[in-house]
């Protein structure tokens, strides 16, 4: 009998080791399974984490430095993209209609956003644009007969002023370091300058001012004929003229000199003030300076000063003065080289698509202080574009 009751306690102990071989003996098993309890923290509770700002949404100035006028111009420009590009494009077709199958593929060239139906703008200026189906069963795409008339005047603007608008050319041509610009630029930026859509058919009046050439490349060149003596002065140096010391504040360029020098506070200031004013003429072999010196850097600024004072709106977007980057010598750092002269320059938008600004041209409320008559015209544009009809009044 002794060896059974063994053998019984033997088999016992076996059978409890394999069924529970890593059970801890100090732990008591529970009544109730936990697999229902959450173990991950849910999405919702996580904290987000901001993604880093890209230059293509980071805007150039913080809120505490910005102008919202000027701003505001940029985003206007923005609204009205899409009727300045469809006035633009339908005016060079046949008959200035367009097919409206067709506009819905031309998103760039009418200016809206791709993905998006070129019908849902067409309705936002009824006073601008019509649609209407013609004989063949399709819908097509025009102007009203009141753009039609306002189309009609403005190319009377465009006579009354080409002589302005081939000086502002020449004056663009003798900034340049070879005197010369390719014609496919100028048209590029004339809605900028106010240049007619059919300058380069209008330059050949004006054999005295201009030369058209071919390219090595092809393309057609526009070449300064006489450089004018009376042309070459810049609007900084009529500034300059009128108001030396408002010019001598309008730009920073400090030295930086070791504190071996042991400079006092009213010795430095004076070696800064050899360094702020007069700049590098534009109109000045400037391009032959060293291209990283304190004179170089002078001359770009006195170049884009001048370009944006030939611009009728005293502003220009990055696109705009890229186009002439080769032609005026400018560098990758325009961009910084902008933002150091507060005073004088404001870019506003974003650091990838930024427009710059002459701060001195437009008033408090944003408003340029002197207006072309194409800006008044273009003007009178947007707030037609803006009415759903005509004021009976």
């Amino acid at each position: 009998m002794a060896w059974l009751r063994l053998f019984s306690r033997t088999l016992k102990s076996q059978i409890k080791s394999s069924s529970s071989p890593n059970q801890n003996p100090n732990l008591r098993a529970l009544p109730f399974s936990t697999s229902f309890l959450i173990t991950k923290t849910p999405d919702k509770f996580k904290k987000k984490r901001k993604k880093p700002e890209s230059a293509r949404t980071k805007p150039v100035q913080h809120e505490s430095t910005k102008i919202p006028n000027l701003e505001s111009i940029v985003s206007r420009d923005a609204r009205f993209r899409f009727l300045i590009r469809s006035k633009e494009f339908i005016s060079k077709q046949p008959e200035r209609i367009l097919r409206l199958d067709d506009a819905g593929k031309l998103y760039r060239e009418l200016g809206f956003p791709r993905g998006r139906k070129v019908t849902r703008f067409i309705p936002k200026h009824p006073l601008i644009f019509q649609t209407y189906r013609h004989s063949d069963g399709k819908i097509w795409l025009g102007f009203t007969e009141f753009m039609e008339d306002l189309l009609d005047e403005e190319r009377g603007l465009m006579d009354s002023i080409e002589l302005d608008r081939v000086n502002r050319v020449r004056k663009l041509l003798m900034m340049t370091k070879d005197k010369r610009i390719l014609l496919s630029k100028i048209h590029h930026t004339r809605l900028i300058f106010g240049i007619p859509e059919d300058f380069r058919d209008r330059v050949a009046k004006y054999p005295e001012y201009f030369r058209v050439v071919t390219g090595k490349d092809g393309n057609r060149v526009l070449e300064l004929v006489n450089w004018d003596t009376n042309h070459a002065v810049s609007e900084l140096e009529r500034q300059f003229m009128v108001d030396e010391d408002k010019a001598k504040r309008a730009f920073k360029f400090p030295v930086k000199h070791g504190k071996e020098l042991e400079l006092e506070e009213m010795d430095a200031r004076k070696l800064n003030q050899l360094n702020t004013f007069p700049l590098v003429s534009p109109y000045s072999d400037g391009w032959k300076f060293d291209v990283w010196t304190l004179e170089a850097e002078k001359y770009r600024v006195g170049i884009v000063h001048e370009f944006l004072n030939l611009t009728l709106e005293k502003r220009a977007s990055i696109h705009h003065i890229v186009e002439f980057k080769d032609e005026f010598s400018l560098t990758r750092q325009t961009y910084q080289m902008l933002k150091k002269q507060p005073m004088t320059f404001y870019l506003a938008g974003t650091e990838m698509n930024w427009t710059v600004f002459l701060k001195d041209c437009y008033n408090a409320n944003g408003v340029l202080i002197s207006k072309d008559p194409q800006v008044l015209f273009n003007e009178k544009l947007y707030k037609y574009a803006d009415m759903q009809q005509m004021d009976q009044s």
